[in-house]
């Protein structure tokens, strides 16, 4: 047995050398994972999907005694698919599909030990920063409930912070690992494109713009996990190298002096955040009284331009999605089939050419030359990771005379008329404008993370981003091993019932 307070100061990897030494069961520690989200998934609404009974039965049966084996765990309800599971994608139109073969991460996943206790929470087709699907209603920021936790892994950071699981599965295509660590006081790694596989059914994901990873409290159980799933699967379209030593060895190791480029400039050209700003400036102060050369830049890629080629990925990935759905369904989707906004998305998708995405692609290999080029002089980039501190629950949804406006666009296909009027390319990038910082690194394939260093006056997370060269993870968890020293976050909870 261990109690709640036993179990909220134990990361993934502690968990896993008790269950080793014979000091706990697995079934203790999946039935304290169940305890505590009975308790608090009411207030956050983070696990949509329990699989309670499941993972009591494999507790029972055994699971591997690996270096995670034993450890409570949370699949995304978006991405890596689970067999025999429902798979919902955060849409009504998927509420019936169920995957009959496991993903390769979730394989590896389980070959580590992990034990699935349930699915999280995320924005339908995991396309939006804040997680609000229609279908379960919005997750709720642990650190207060009247805020987001990010997205689209919202119900992931969620469920992390609030202390269901020590770390969760999570993914990243625009952010989506970085912005719900920063909106959680959370570490999120994003790795380098290719370091995590994305098989058996998928070459890559959104155009190699998305990986899938972890959030998680510690860095160590963050390594760990990548160390458990790295490494390319059969007919995979990237070779990395592979790492020079474990992952979770770099995290004790310390890093050299590191040359650390920061900026505060933002890459829309809005106002930043006073406390993201704060965030940014304290870090660096860190980073100089650790030995480190920092020096202000400004940003090394053109903000813009990015904003436009991501938004182009996102408009034609969710045309593909909604038009996918039609395996399903057995029949082409329908506006009822999905959220207004998400079939507006996929209207607009559906209004540019072959030319037109080239053209975006172009962009992705421009910024990657780009920042190759910066880092030929800087080991890192530091930036915020959002523009503004966590927002509230429901302040990016469309304004009533918007949803009006959707109804009207959606109802007589009108996506061509509407992307020529420029209206939604405007509310787009509003949205953008909270989240501009994570792109970057999801265009040019690198690694990034965010770094819960700083939180506010009234006490909402604000992490701050490192981007480092391709296949450069080592480097990120050294520095990210040598800040949590200096400055811890683990014990930092936020006060929830229970």
């Amino acid at each position: 047995m261990i109690s709640p307070s036993e179990y909220d100061q134990l990361d993934a990897l502690a968990m896993a050398a008790l269950v080793r030494s014979g000091q706990l069961t697995a079934i203790d520690l999946c039935n304290a994972a169940i305890a505590r989200a009975e308790v608090v998934n009411p207030l956050i609404n983070a696990v949509v999907h329990p699989l309670y009974q499941l993972a009591q039965q494999r507790a029972e049966v055994g699971l591997p005694a690996s270096s995670l084996g034993g450890v409570p765990f949370l699949l995304k309800d978006f991405g890596a698919h689970y067999a025999g599971v429902p798979h919902t994608s955060g849409s009504r139109a998927l509420q019936a599909f169920v995957p009959t073969e496991d993903a390769e991460l979730v394989r590896r996943w389980q070959v580590a030990g992990l034990n699935i206790i349930g699915k999280t929470n995320t924005p339908e087709f995991a396309l939006m920063g804040v997680t609000e699907p229609a279908l379960f209603g919005p997750a709720r920021n642990p650190w207060n409930t009247g805020h987001t936790p990010g997205g689209s892994s919202g119900g992931a950071a969620a469920a992390v912070a609030a202390g269901i699981v020590p770390l969760a599965g999570a993914g990243d295509g625009g952010g989506s690992i970085r912005i719900p660590a920063a909106c959680c006081g959370l570490f999120g790694l994003k790795p380098s494109r290719g370091r995590v596989p994305t098989g058996p059914e998928q070459g890559e994901k959104w155009q190699g713009a998305a990986v899938e990873h972890v959030v998680s409290r510690s860095v160590r159980d963050s390594a760990a996990m990548l160390d458990a799933t790295q490494g390319a699967d059969v007919g995979a379209p990237y070779f990395l190298p592979n790492p020079t030593r474990p992952y979770l060895e770099e995290v004790s190791r310390g890093p050299s002096p590191l040359r650390i480029a920061f900026s505060l400039g933002h890459p829309l050209g809005r106002p930043l955040h006073p406390e993201c700003a704060t965030a940014v400036r304290d870090a660096a102060k860190l980073l100089e009284s650790l030995g480190h050369d920092v020096e202000e830049v400004p940003l090394p890629f053109d903000g813009q331009a990015v904003s436009k080629a991501f938004l182009m990925l996102y408009f034609g990935e969710t045309g593909a999605s909604i038009a996918a759905l039609a395996k399903v369904l057995g029949r082409p989707a329908r506006p009822a089939d999905v959220e207004p906004t998400t079939w507006l998305l996929g209207l607009l998708g559906r209004t540019y050419t072959a030319a037109d995405f080239a053209a975006a692609r172009h962009t992705w290999n421009d910024s990657a030359r780009r920042m190759g080029r910066f880092h030929q002089t800087y080991d890192l980039l530091l930036t915020p990771t959002l523009a503004t501190p966590p927002v509230r629950i429901g302040e990016l949804q469309p304004k009533p005379a918007e949803q009006r406006l959707l109804k009207l666009v959606n109802t007589f296909g009108l996506g061509g008329l509407i992307r020529r009027s420029g209206i939604v390319e405007k509310l787009a990038e509003q949205s953008l404008e909270k989240t501009p910082y994570t792109q970057i690194a999801n265009l040019t394939g690198q690694p990034a993370m965010s770094v819960p260093l700083h939180w506010t006056a009234d006490g909402l997370p604000c992490g701050v981003q490192f981007i480092a060269p391709l296949g450069a993870e080592d480097v990120l968890l050294r520095l990210a091993g040598q800040l949590e020293q200096a400055q811890p976050w683990f014990a930092k909870r936020p006060v929830l019932a229970g």
